[in-house]
């Protein structure tokens, strides 16, 4: 067959490119108006093998035909095959041209064309009204396009005789149509007709118009041999019932593995795709002619009968030259008048062919008489021939509307049966036949069918522009061809079918609602059912019902009672409508979608495993026997050394793949189909697993997410065995792999609450997983990934190995220089070992916290602490390595922070343990805090500013203010006096103090802020008692001591505001104001004039006064618990726990209440002596004699109320009030008093 050409031309173009020897041909696609009646017809020729049209010779009268020419039945460049076809087979179709043709034009295919056929069962179909000869043709649907062929019920028995094949169908026809059916030869007139046609056109070539003596050796051409060629042509047309072609038996030995692959890559496109550039190759090369699939045809013409598209095999011979471009050659017998069933004849040939004038020959008993020129449209017209074109094409509407009605299922054989001299045309369903009687494979034009309704797919799979809603229109192809397979017979094409039924489902889109894309039903033109429902009968529709009809009848799909019907316009409608069942199944989720895959994958792996078998194969293993998932303890596996020894192992065959050594268990040939085939449908695995993972991690299910990503490497790892060299896609998808393992192992590691959940989810295995894994095992061992995907109970084997996965991702990047190509998924890699960095540095640094809290006696820091210090600090070192090599500066400041907390521990951990009277602030601990500040400045630096991360830069600076306060607090605490002078330690604790301040921030609005201001009172607090104590110790310099003295008062003040902001911290408010009191006392202690010390004295009880909302807010909280007590008084637990949840120390309040009586008793009785000793020496004034009085009253109650031991703490702090309250109203008297 030489190939297509113009395959694509559009049928409306007015020339298609004319292939080898057509220049000749007529012109395209013209309208013709023929009789009167308008009927639409146009012709475009997509393939043509004819010569160059040659003028034929006009016969001199009196020419003899039944003498052969000289040149008779030798090949003639100007006749082509038609002169050496004309004897045997013009008139007879073989059973599969229809499949020839469809072969060649794939892409019309279930899309544009209603009907491919040979133009010899067009016309037997369109002259059924008006012919008694019996009509007998298979029909196979493909999408909306009707396959039609001529099924020779003679030559099939003679078969069925010889072989034994088809008696199925011998005995039906027996029983229900012909019970006497008897082969029927054919007569001496027919063969004699025969020979003088060939004669006549080889005469019609030669020119000469004489007869010429023929070579002894042609006599053997005459009438005779010629009945023999033909019968035997015709027998040897059909081929057995079920053969498979010699290319590709389907032997499972290794020695099939070398054939010309099948289509198995039709390349979409994803991670796990072939690559691009690879091409369909041909299906079988040299199975199309062994099972008499060629297309032999001299001319493919796609025709236009009004609205009927269809593909036309036509073997014709046209002849032109001179003033006739294109004309058909025809020899008439004169005394035989032309009859209606000739003129169509010759009308549909010319019409199909496009050739506007036919040149008849009449001869009487073989002799020439004369030639006659007609045109195409008035042959209608003609005497004695006369016929309506109008109802040609009404018959061409209805038969084409009743066979699509009723041949519905694809894949199926329809028989379209008429017996000779009968009205009744039938339809049976061959295919359900043949499985109600025997195997379905005794159908011959089941393996055809098949391959065509696969090749149709491939098709569509490979159109660039293809559109989703023709999935549904792929799926229902594939499933059809699937059910017309068996695996032991075409494990190639069952193989290449359920591939590309998992390419379908596109695993990596994006994750939106199913449906949104592309409509779900499918409702396009060249949507069809799989299975289509037949539609109820009708009048409208024509009686499809049989019930009027023998019960023998009640096997037919339909019947049409009267050929008379098919002349009615419009007498059968085509109910053939789009219905949803060709539509594309709708997934709900991505699960749903993965597990469709891994169906139609395994199915294909089995295809590929069943075809090949090897001596001492693998022990069969029993798909319902779970493969062990090898769970071991973490004392044997989990330790980060044997972790790093795998990884090397993992790395090291990582790098050996450009060597290109692969090895497979089963021993696959590489190159052979089931080899490419495999790798196709484990990539199309790994990938379907990767998806489930990452879903079941969306749902925190990550015992699942483990063992799907399990599958997915394990799958990869076969790959791997198999492939001789990786493509840049299967890298990056296998660091996605990686990556996502190394997720789920942090994510386990984080949830170990669940981990029983997690061990039960990750041992779970359906059959469908079992079946894969079994098939992986026949290639590979899978246990390369072995490290990365086993399920550890332990938490730092969990991290090492969720690391490692990372680590294995950026080597495998690193290495392939795919880290260019693949910038976003490097990056995502080095944050997420950024990450895991982190969180091992974590996991130390939180271990040596601990074993530094259990260590009690000893003072020296252990090896232990110190290798889980060593270990934290590597870890977050390569972490800020990480996240400074992609510019996370949010990141790499965080772990910076991290290591400065990691530092503070370090310095903890070198604290003295002796007695706090022996302990003093060590050098070494100075030197671990100084180098968490260094990293908390660092990590401010990092960020640069406040607006790049305000969190984070908040979180840095609490940190660095609580490193200095930490630091200056021990200095302060522990003064290290052994080593530096009281002078310099409270330099040092003083300037710690105010860095601290510094990056305390009270002022910004946040949650943090009750915190900075409680920091800040304390720091002023502390300085404040610094200071004070300074003053108190030191003799000798005044200026300093006064500028101490400023110091302290200012840093009190400073306390006092911050405290009182602050309304759950009355204690420390109290305590600073009572230092205060003391510090007012020791002033007064060094002043000698009475008015001095009693504006100092009038001052410290002010002081006191201003203590009122202190008291206020203990005595709130004192009384709120009362009230809790006495509600819950019935309830034990209850009142445990209100005093437990209380935020006040009512032994701090005691205390401090204590201290706060005494001050104020001593500073009353101050105030009294001094103010009576004024009195005496001034003789008074009213505003000192009220205060003297009032603070002698006050002193009063004040001391019956301490020397009363029964009064409860709310009582006592009761009295406290009003005492405090009375001194208020006289605090502006004893002001003016003393002024």
């Amino acid at each position: 067959m030489e190939e297509p050409c113009a395959a694509g031309a559009d049928a409306g173009a007015a020339a298609a490119a004319p292939p080898r020897g057509d220049a000749e041909e007529p012109k395209q696609g013209s309208l013709l108006f023929l009789g009167g009646n308008e009927v639409k017809s146009s012709a475009v020729v997509k393939y043509s093998s004819a010569p160059p049209q040659a003028a034929f010779a006009r016969l001199q009268e009196k020419t003899d035909l039944k003498l052969p020419p000289a040149n008779w039945l030798r090949e003639s460049a100007k006749l082509g095959s038609a002169g050496t076809t004309i004897l045997g087979n013009n008139k007879k179709s073989k059973p599969f041209s229809s499949f020839g043709m469809a072969y060649d034009f794939i892409d019309s295919i279930g899309n544009d064309v209603d009907v491919v056929s040979d133009s010899e069962n067009i016309k037997k179909l369109l002259k059924i009204p008006y012919s008694k000869s019996h009509v007998s043709m298979a029909v196979h649907r493909i999408g909306r396009t009707l396959l039609l062929d001529e099924l020779d019920i003679q030559e099939l028995f003679m078969r069925s005789s010889q072989t034994g094949d088809w008696t199925w169908l011998k005995e039906f026809y027996q029983r229900l149509i012909d019970q006497k059916w008897q082969r029927k030869k054919k007569s001496k007139e027919h063969w004699y007709q025969k020979a003088i046609l060939s004669k006549f056109l080889y005469y019609s070539i030669n020119g000469d118009g004489a007869a010429q003596p023929v070579p002894s050796t042609s006599k053997q051409h005459q009438e005779g041999p010629v009945s023999g060629e033909s019968d035997e042509a015709g027998r040897a047309s059909w081929p057995a019932p079920f053969e498979m072609p010699s290319s590709i038996s389907e032997d499972p030995g290794a020695s099939n593995q070398g054939s010309v692959p099948l289509e198995p890559s039709c390349i979409v496109g994803h991670v796990a795709s072939a690559p691009k550039e690879q091409n369909l190759t041909t299906l079988f090369n040299d199975g199309e002619n062994s099972q008499g699939l060629k297309n032999d045809f001299v001319r493919n013409i796609l025709w236009t009968f009004e609205d009927i598209h269809m593909l036309v095999g036509s073997n014709m011979p046209i002849f032109g030259g001179g003033r006739y471009p294109a004309v058909s050659l025809r020899l008439r017998d004169n005394n035989k008048p032309i009859n209606v069933l000739t003129g169509i004849d010759y009308w549909l040939d010319n019409l199909i062919c496009n050739v506007p004038e036919l040149v008849m020959c009449f001869h009487v008993n073989g002799i020439v008489q004369k030639y006659e020129m007609i045109k195409t449209e008035d042959i209608p017209n003609l005497e004695n021939s006369n016929f309506s074109t109008k109802v040609i094409k009404d018959i061409a509407q209805n038969i084409l509307s009743f066979l699509k009605s009723n041949c519905t299922k694809e894949g199926h054989t329809y028989w379209l049966f008429k017996a000779s001299g009968s009205d009744i045309v039938k339809l049976y369903d061959l295919t359900t036949l043949c499985e109600e009687t025997e195997d379905k494979y005794q159908n011959p034009f089941t393996m055809p069918v098949a391959i065509l309704l696969y090749k149709v797919a491939c098709n569509m799979m490979l159109k660039k522009n293809q559109n989703k809603k023709h999935y549904g229109t792929i799926r229902t192809l594939l499933l059809n061809c699937l059910k017309l397979l068996d695996n032991g017979r075409h494990p190639q094409i069952i193989a290449s079918a359920n591939y590309m039924l998992s390419e379908l489902f596109q695993l990596d889109e994006p994750k939106k609602e199913d449906g949104t894309d592309f409509p779900m039903n499918g409702n396009s033109d060249e949507s069809y059912s799989e299975e289509e429902e037949e539609m109820p009968d009708s009048d409208e529709n024509g009686s499809y019902s049989n019930s009027s009809d023998p019960p023998d009848d009640n096997k037919a799909v339909a019947i049409i009672k009267s050929v008379g019907e098919l002349s009615v316009p419009e007498k059968y409608k085509s109910v053939h409508r789009i219905r949803p069942s060709c539509a594309f199944p709708v997934c709900h989720g991505a699960e749903e979608r993965c597990r469709l895959v891994l169906s139609y994958v395994l199915e294909g792996l089995k295809s590929v495993d069943s075809s090949i078998k090897k001596e001492g194969d693998l022990p069969a293993a029993d798909p319902s026997t779970p493969i062990p998932l090898k769970y071991e303890d973490e004392s044997t596996s989990g330790a980060p050394e044997c972790l790093e020894k795998q990884m090397a192992l993992f790395l090291d065959k990582m790098g050996s793949f450009p060597k290109g050594k692969h090895s497979s268990l089963s021993g696959m040939i590489p190159g052979s189909w089931q080899y490419k085939m495999k790798l196709q449908l484990i990539l199309k695995s790994s990938k379907a697993y990767y998806v489930l993972s990452d879903a079941a991690m969306s749902l925190q299910k990550y015992g699942r997410a483990l063992r799907y990503i399990k599958l997915a490497l394990q799958c990869h790892d076969t790959y791997c065995c198999l492939c001789a060299s990786m493509l840049p896609e299967v890298l990056v998808f296998l660091c996605q792999c990686l990556t996502l393992c190394g997720d789920t192992q942090l994510m386990l590691a984080q949830n170990a609450n669940n981990r029983a959940a997690y061990l039960e989810e990750y041992n779970y295995q359906t059959k469908e997983d079992q079946e894969i894994l079994h098939s992986l095992h026949r290639e590979s061992s899978c246990q390369v990934f072995a490290w990365a995907t086993d399920l550890s109970t332990d938490l730092e084997c969990q991290l090492s190995v969720s690391c490692k996965c990372y680590e294995a991702a950026n080597e495998i990047l690193l290495f392939s220089n795919l880290k260019n190509q693949n910038p976003e998924q490097h990056m995502q890699v080095l944050k997420r070992m950024g990450n895991i960095r982190n969180e091992i540095g974590v996991f130390y640094m939180n271990q040596a916290a601990a074993v530094q809290t259990e260590r009690v006696v000893s003072k020296n820091v252990s090896t232990t602490e110190q290798q889980l210090w060593k270990k934290s600090f590597s870890c977050f070192e390569k972490g800020i390595q990480n996240f400074e090599s992609i510019d996370d500066a949010t990141n790499a400041a965080l772990l910076l922070c991290n290591t400065g907390r990691l530092m503070r521990i370090c310095a903890q951990a070198h604290c003295a343990t002796e007695g706090d009277f022996k302990r003093e602030f060590s050098p070494e601990e100075a030197l671990y805090y100084n180098k968490a500040i260094d990293y908390y400045l660092k990590a401010l630096r990092s960020l640069g500013k406040r607006e790049m991360h305000p969190a984070v830069w908040d979180s840095v600076n609490w940190e660095l203010s609580t490193t200095y306060f930490t630091m200056a607090t021990l200095q302060q605490d522990y003064a290290p006096l052994s080593r530096k002078a009281q002078e310099q330690i409270e330099k040092e604790v003083s300037e710690a103090m105010m860095k601290s301040l510094k990056y305390c921030d009270v002022d910004t609005v946040s949650p943090r802020q009750p915190l900075c201001q409680y920091r800040a009172a304390t720091i002023h607090h502390r300085l404040a008692s610094m200071y004070h104590s300074c003053l108190r110790n030191q003799v000798g310099d005044e200026h300093l001591r006064k500028q101490h003295r400023v110091l302290a008062d200012l840093h009190y003040s400073k306390a006092v505001r911050l405290f009182q902001l602050l309304k759950d911290a009355p204690c420390e408010f109290l305590r600073v104001q009572l230092e205060r009191v003391a510090f007012a006392e020791f002033q007064m202690a060094s002043q000698n004039s009475c008015a001095g010390k009693l504006k100092t004295l009038f001052g410290a009880l002010d002081i006191m006064v201003k203590t009122k909302c202190a008291f206020q807010l203990i005595r709130k909280e004192l009384a709120a618990e009362c009230e809790q007590i006495s509600e819950n008084k019935s309830s034990a637990e209850n009142t445990t726990s209100n005093d437990s949840s209380t935020s006040l120390n009512k032994e701090e309040v005691l205390k401090l209440l204590s201290i706060f009586e005494s001050r104020m008793s001593f500073l009353l009785l101050q105030s009294v002596k001094l103010l009576t000793s004024a009195k005496k020496k001034t003789g008074g004034i009213n505003e000192e004699e009220e205060v003297l009085k009032t603070n002698k009253q006050v002193y009063s109650l004040l001391l019956r109320a301490t020397a009363n031991k029964s009064m409860t703490l709310l009582e006592r702090i009761e009295v406290i009030l009003s005492l405090l309250e009375q001194l208020t109203q006289n605090s502006e008297a004893s002001n003016v008093g003393i002024q």
